[in-house]
């Protein structure tokens, strides 16, 4: 006896769609994270992009937390379009360069609010404490901007 599986007509055509949106949400995502560690080497003292690769512990982490809190931000951008690719794709974007704008001005605060030299902090080769509390910062604004998204 042959078993034959029953798919619906448009089963097909649901697949490909819903690949074609990972695909594109990946792309903004990837986007997002690429141009939001860029916007963090370009205001943070030093070469964040060597640093990290070099292994500086302090910059790994703040690099980190920051692309956790981008991909929190995308995530439910994605999520609060219920199923609108258009609208999804489209408000990932803005709130993602918001995110990043937001998590640069208020990094620079707390380092000016702390007296905090982040220059100092992240090219040490030795872990800092006061690296968690940025990272920890990186996170909460992005937490903060993915829940005024929905």
């Amino acid at each position: 006896m042959i078993t034959q599986l029953a798919l619906d007509p448009g089963f097909g055509a649901d697949i490909a769609g819903g690949v074609g949106a990972i695909a594109l949400y990946a792309i903004v995502g990837l986007v997002l994270m690429v141009f939001g560690f860029y916007a963090i080497d370009w205001t943070t003292p030093g070469k964040l992009s060597a640093l990290v690769r070099g292994g500086a512990p302090n910059a790994v982490i703040v690099t980190s937390a920051g692309l956790v809190s981008m991909a929190l931000i995308v995530v439910v951008a994605i999520w609060s379009a219920a199923g609108k690719l258009d609208e999804g794709l489209l408000s990932a974007l803005i709130f993602g360069f918001v995110g990043i704008i937001v998590q640069v001005l208020a990094v620079r605060l707390l380092e000016w609010v702390t007296r905090l030299d982040i220059g100092s902090l992240i090219e040490s080769d030795r872990f800092a404490p006061a690296s968690a509390v940025v990272a920890a910062a990186h996170v909460a604004l992005g937490l903060v901007v993915a829940v005024a998204i929905s």
